[in-house]
């Protein structure tokens, strides 16, 4: 339902009404225009005390970290992410890929067979770019070499693991990083001193395929536990650091999803 102009107007007119001063501590919201975030016209606008925190730890990861910085990031989209890669590539040491958009890197870089794994054809046009751009800014990325295979999008499918070089079977899908990538995942977070992490590393609704994203969660809360910064997007991350009861042990878990990546982006 949209509003007509006069009607939003109105809207914001009577929100105006409400106070004197307006606080916005809604990070979540914060990318959205909507009339509670950009409506209220008060001549005293602040942040609140979340706002605050939020934009202190982003601060840190963005304009003046201790190095290196990595860079963890999952997702099913390349396309969805490429101004965030993108904009992390200006700004990180390290950075790990994995989650659904692994699959994208895989087939279009090493001509990975991919099976019914996600692909993104519209993401794979700029991967190449990507993959220079890491090169010509001296950034080390990590891809998965093997992965936890399904036969079925399930908790309950059978399962194997499949390597890069023999790639996936045609009825089966990767839904996990493997044992290997695990492992190098864990020796690159032990490397760092700032960590942004947006995105699980695999379907970790399903217990069976979580193990990849926990593996990487434990290793990130002990670097935090050393001395690093660790900061969790919101969204499906910040979900599965909050089910595995581990977000004490991370320096800041965000409230926004869609917000946090505008930022960082």
């Amino acid at each position: 339902v949209k509003a007509a102009a006069e009607d939003v107007a109105a809207f914001r007119a009577d929100l105006t009404k409400l106070g004197d001063v307006f606080v916005n501590d809604a990070f979540g919201t914060a990318h959205r225009a909507h009339s509670s975030m950009v409506g209220v016209q008060l001549p005293v606008r602040v942040a609140g005390l979340l706002m605050a925190k939020e934009l202190e730890y982003f601060g840190k990861a963005l304009e003046n970290p201790a190095r290196p910085v990595l860079s963890i990031l999952g997702g099913a989209k390349v396309a969805d992410k490429i101004q965030l890669i993108n904009n992390m590539l200006d700004k990180v040491d390290l950075m790990i890929i994995g989650g659904g958009m692994a699959f994208t890197f895989a087939k279009t870089l090493y001509g990975t067979r991919i099976g019914g794994s996600l692909y993104d054809a519209e993401g794979a046009k700029i991967v190449p770019e990507l993959m220079e751009k890491a090169k010509a800014k001296g950034v080390e990325i990590l891809l998965p070499t093997d992965w936890l295979c399904a036969d079925a999008f399930s908790n309950d499918a059978n399962t194997k693991v499949c390597t890069q070089e023999e790639g996936i079977d045609d009825k089966w899908m990767g839904l996990d990083v493997g044992p290997e990538s695990t492992k190098r995942s864990i020796e690159m977070v032990k490397k760092a001193k700032t960590i942004v992490w947006n995105g699980p590393q695999g379907v970790f609704e399903f217990p069976k395929f979580a193990t990849g994203s926990l593996a990487v969660l434990d290793a990130v809360c002990e670097a935090t536990k050393e001395g690093s910064i660790s900061i969790v997007g919101g969204g499906d991350t910040a979900a599965m650091v909050e089910q595995a009861g581990k977000a004490s042990k991370i320096s800041h878990v965000s409230t926004g999803g869609g917000a946090s990546l505008e930022l960082l982006e």
